[in-house]
């Protein structure tokens, strides 16, 4: 794994771009399989839904760095309990709050600007449905990055992809067609 922590740490843009191009798009792909949907064949339109998840992995690394500044300060301004700091011994603790903060704030903007990116390149409208996408953020988002932020960095955004896969088949069960 040398090579992995390695090749994140000295390309952070490229490898959060590249691992949420091709998992975030494999998580789609099968979640609409498993949920036994038409999968469109036009690859201009998978490519271009690609490069919106790449994308959306830079926004998703820019955001768990501001995010552990954001932390941090609320920490150093006593608006936090020192015990969700970066000199904490309780990992889990402090990875809880990061994700609560971050899922908080930040995961709606994620899932509505996913959405319209999508609605833009499929030639659709409106947010139907977006309120399950919501409630993933209670249920599988706040414990799955609780998870991720208690990792070292350089795998946090490669676990963060992985887990769009994850989502992807358990929403594709959810959804599945009889």
């Amino acid at each position: 794994m040398e090579w992995y922590t390695t090749w994140v740490r000295e390309n952070i843009i490229l490898s959060s771009f590249i691992q949420f191009f091709i998992l975030g798009t494999v998580g789609e792909i099968l979640g609409m399989v498993i949920a036994r949907k038409q999968v469109s064949t036009n690859m201009f339109e998978w490519f271009f839904k690609a490069v919106v998840w790449g994308l959306l992995g830079i926004l998703i690394k820019y955001a768990f760095k501001g995010y552990t500044g954001f932390i941090n300060s609320l920490v150093e301004y006593n608006l936090l309990p020192a015990i969700v700091g970066p000199h904490t011994n309780i990992i889990v603790l402090r990875a809880f709050a990061l994700s609560f903060v971050m899922n908080a704030q930040f995961g709606p903007l994620l899932m509505f600007l996913h959405r319209t990116t999508d609605n833009i390149i499929m030639g659709t409208k409106g947010y139907a449905g977006i309120d399950k996408s919501f409630w993933t953020l209670l249920w599988f988002w706040l414990p799955a990055h609780t998870f991720t932020f208690s990792l070292p960095a350089e795998y946090q955004i490669g676990v963060a992809a992985l887990l769009s896969v994850a989502l992807g088949i358990i929403m594709g069960y959810t959804k599945r067609k009889s």
